[in-house]
């Protein structure tokens, strides 16, 4: 892996504070083809070598939802054995999060070495003051979303005092509409609820998953960003009525956190060669010169 120099403060805002990895969907199954078509198990190593070309450490690695398609024990042991190993190379803690193709005790056992039950699958994280509470928004036996009364005042619970870089929710039904319409048969329910419990609070985004295509919105006030899915992606250059599936688009989130803001950059899995880049020892010559200086050579018109 390519090492970078570290981050150099060019403009008005200093480096983000934390870096987080957004992962969504990668539907492993125990074994073949995904819907007999699409390699989720090779879409999600390539996946995880982008991840690592980036030269990024992520202060966490977030995989919200829909980390197998069937729930099946192999399919949990074989993403463990993906995902672990390039974490522990970053030095990053995994998040997993429940989707609505998981189950609740297979993923327990297999992902948390947990014991086997039907509770909900949640967690708080400290990413150096910044607070990031993972929920599960499944419903056993279905695939609509929701937040039973039990959760929703957990987390109010835990949001009553405030982190010192606030908090970011990960769940996977994401509080948002879609305009392709099974999405929203298959919507998260109670977000009235969430909503009264999320304004007002230190919540500063949500990440989540499930709809297969990267977009954002906002939420009681909060942005929220959804990650596209490692495993395939939906074609929306069709009909809303008609989108569904492609082997294409793959991408994952870098999610930086700033003092004031935070953003999320789409990064796609593709393979393409890159352009000329500018070098550590170039990085190092703008770093010593005079903003002036530096607006001189990189901003004047030529």
């Amino acid at each position: 892996m390519t090492t970078t120099p570290g981050p150099v403060q060019f403009g008005r805002y200093a480096p983000a504070a934390r870096t987080i990895v957004h992962l969504s969907d990668t539907h492993l199954v125990g074994s073949g083809l995904l819907g007999g078509r699409f390699d989720s198990a090779a879409n999600l190593t390539v996946t995880l070598a982008a991840v690592e070309r980036t030269g990024v450490r992520p202060d966490a690695i977030v995989v919200t939802g829909d980390l197998t398609d069937l729930g099946e024990p192999d399919a949990y042991r074989a993403l463990r054995d993906a995902v672990e190993p390039v974490a522990e190379r970053l030095g990053a803690p995994i998040v997993w999060v429940a989707g609505n193709h998981d189950e609740r005790p297979a993923l327990r056992a297999g992902l948390l070495g947990a014991a086997a039950t039907e509770q909900p699958v949640t967690g708080v994280w400290d990413l150096g003051g910044l607070r990031l509470i993972a929920l599960d928004s499944t419903v056993p036996g279905w695939h609509h979303g929701d937040l039973d009364a039990e959760q929703l005042a957990w987390l109010r619970d835990e949001l009553r005092t405030p982190a010192p870089a606030g908090t970011l929710l990960a769940l996977h039904h994401p509080p948002l509409p879609s305009h392709v319409p099974l999405f929203d048969i298959l919507e998260l329910r109670h977000q009235d609820e969430l909503a009264d419990i999320v304004r007002g609070s230190d919540v500063r985004g949500i990440l989540a998953g499930h709809l297969h295509y990267s977009t954002h919105g906002s939420f009681a006030g909060v942005p929220v960003s959804v990650a596209a899915a490692t495993c395939y992606t939906m074609n929306l250059q069709r009909p809303p009525a008609e989108v569904n599936g492609m082997d294409a688009g793959q991408s994952f989130h870098l999610v930086h956190v700033y003092d004031e803001t935070i953003t999320h950059s789409v990064v796609p899995v593709v393979a393409a060669e890159t352009a000329d880049f500018f070098s550590d020892e170039w990085v190092a010559r703008m770093s010593e010169l005079t903003p002036q200086e530096r607006l001189e050579a990189f901003s004047r018109k030529r």
